[in-house]
């Protein structure tokens, strides 16, 4: 499994290539035009910038590994100041080389080219940066991410607890559980994931953990990458413990919530380049800033949602395997938050989970839905899952995927 660091690296390595590629070009157009146009000006500009050149690519890549292309201004701000210190040792190796000695003249000669012609070194390498290397950046990771997801598709899943029935309940009346059928419901669960090719991974049994078996809000994978989360109720907390544990096993690199930050992994929603996570009475802002930190390097946006409606944002909306969100009017306030959306006429419709590019799991208690869906080209996979709903879960809240 490639790790998130060597991810890094790779991604890092393509956008300082590019960045010093197409500053250095910019840099010989721009003084071969200031020079109006002297084909002989190459010659002499070519060994001018070549060390200030190499000595900022690696600057580059260093820094681009410890973060510098996470947002495009700090790419910019950051290009131009590794490119200040590139063209000054740059120089200072080219003095060093031809045997003069470096002192305090030499040193302010230097200095001084920095409001001239390394001036121009600067902008462009600052500007290629941002809007070469800065994208750059992003799509090597992304590509990276589909890869990884190609090659794996497995679900944590986690047994349900012996007091299943003392489940935390916020938004619904509490109803009595049957955990017999709450087990054969699991299992029923369990089998479909089997049937559509994916390999189960069962988290460690939590016995008296009641909301153990909504793993999803322990732990969040994003291709290589596990968030263990901070669940904002208090007695869940210690569900993450094994779910960390299994994340290890299989080889994820691993980011926590910490401190003041609560997120849960219900309130977690992956569209494209964009990851929603639900401001909910189980998530705060710290635990949204703290995400947001760990997925710039992704190349990802995190784009915070109020939630007043449901216990998590996937009880409220979820999304279709091309993107499309699907939604029901009595869940969300505003459906075209989320571009690209979908109706649909019961409120359990709104949970599902991708199984594939073209099937879909759903609650047995949204047939509309699952016609609905059906008619749009996918395979639905309906499962019973009614004594979890009782305590406000949906089929998304069973699982980990990692693919």
């Amino acid at each position: 499994m490639t790790s998130t660091w060597s991810r890094k690296l790779i991604a890092s390595a393509a956008a300082a290539l590019a960045t010093i590629v197409v500053g250095y070009l910019g840099v010989m157009f721009v003084t071969f035009v200031g020079y109006q146009f002297a084909g002989t000006i190459f010659a002499q500009a070519s060994p001018y910038f070549f060390e200030s050149t190499i000595i900022t690519f690696f600057l580059v890549l260093i820094l681009g590994v410890l973060g510098l292309f996470r947002f495009r201004l700090l790419a910019l701000l950051g290009g131009a100041a590794l490119a200040i210190i590139g063209a000054l040792l740059g120089l200072i190796v080219q003095v060093a080389t031809t045997g003069q000695a470096i002192d305090g003249t030499v040193l302010a000669s230097i200095f001084a080219t920095l409001v001239s012609l390394n001036l121009v070194f600067v902008v462009v390498i600052a500007l290629s940066a941002a809007f070469i290397g800065y994208p750059v950046y992003r799509l090597v990771i992304r590509t990276q991410a589909s890869v990884l997801a190609e090659d794996r598709r497995v679900a944590l899943v986690r047994m349900p607890a012996s007091n299943l029935a003392e489940g935390i309940v916020t938004h619904l009346d509490r109803t009595p559980i049957d955990s017999e059928l709450a087990d054969q419901q699991w299992d029923g669960y369990v089998a479909a994931f089997d049937a559509a090719g994916w390999e189960t991974k069962e988290v460690a049994w939590a016995e008296q953990l009641a909301d153990s078996v909504f793993i999803e809000d322990a732990v969040i994978v994003f291709g290589d990458l596990a968030v263990v989360t901070r669940p904002g109720a208090e007695s869940r907390r210690p569900e993450t413990v094994a779910a960390e544990t299994t994340a290890r096993e299989l080889g994820l690199q691993i980011r926590r919530i910490e401190g003041e930050g609560t997120l849960e992994g219900g309130d977690v929603l992956q569209v494209g380049d964009t990851v929603f996570v639900g401001r909910s009475g189980r998530t705060n802002a710290e635990g949204v800033r703290q995400l947001r930190g760990i997925l710039a390097p992704l190349g990802l946006d995190v784009v915070a949602v109020p939630v007043t409606k449901a216990l998590h944002l996937k009880s409220t909306v979820t999304a279709l395997p091309d993107g499309t969100v699907l939604v029901h009017p009595d869940l969300v306030d505003d459906a075209s938050f989320f571009g690209r959306h979908l109706v649909v006429p019961e409120r359990e419709g709104v949970a599902v989970v991708a199984l594939s590019d073209d099937t879909v799991l759903i609650s047995a208690a949204a047939p509309q839905t699952a016609a609905l869906l059906e008619d749009r080209g996918y395979t639905v996979v309906q499962v019973d899952i009614s004594e979890f709903e009782k305590l406000e879960g949906c089929v998304t809240c069973l699982s980990v995927r990692i693919r």
